[in-house]
C-alpha cells in the first residue's frame, strides 16, 4: 500500500549560464543537496534560438553520475567527450 506524501517546497527556477555559454533554467543543484539526493540538479534546456545552447559544455567527467534527457518537443542532438552521439527525441528509447 503506498502513501500520499505531503509537498515539502514549490520554487522556481532560475535562469543560469553553464559551460560555453548555455543558458538554461537551473530548477534545482545549487548547493543544496540533500533535499534532492540522491539527484545532483535538473535543469530544463529550452529554447528557439540556436545560438543559446549551440557552443555546449566543455570536456567534463560524470564519475559514475546517470544522465537522463527528458525531451517534450523536438529533438536533441548529442555528444559526449568519449565521442558517443545520437539523436534523442519524444518515445525515443535509447
Amino acid at each position: 500500500m503506498s502513501s500520499i506524501r505531503k509537498v515539502l517546497a514549490v520554487s522556481q527556477s532560475r535562469p543560469t549560464l553553464e559551460g560555453a555559454g548555455v543558458h538554461l533554467r537551473r530548477a534545482f543543484g545549487f548547493g543544496e543537496i540533500q533535499p534532492y539526493d540522491p539527484f545532483l540538479l535538473l535543469d530544463d534546456f529550452r529554447g528557439d534560438s540556436e545560438d543559446q545552447y549551440i557552443k555546449g559544455f566543455p570536456w567534463h567527467p560524470h564519475r559514475g553520475i546517470e544522465t537522463i534527457t527528458y525531451v517534450l518537443r523536438g529533438h536533441v542532438a548529442h555528444g559526449d567527450s568519449l565521442g558517443h552521439e545520437g539523436v534523442i527525441g519524444p518515445g525515443d528509447v535509447q
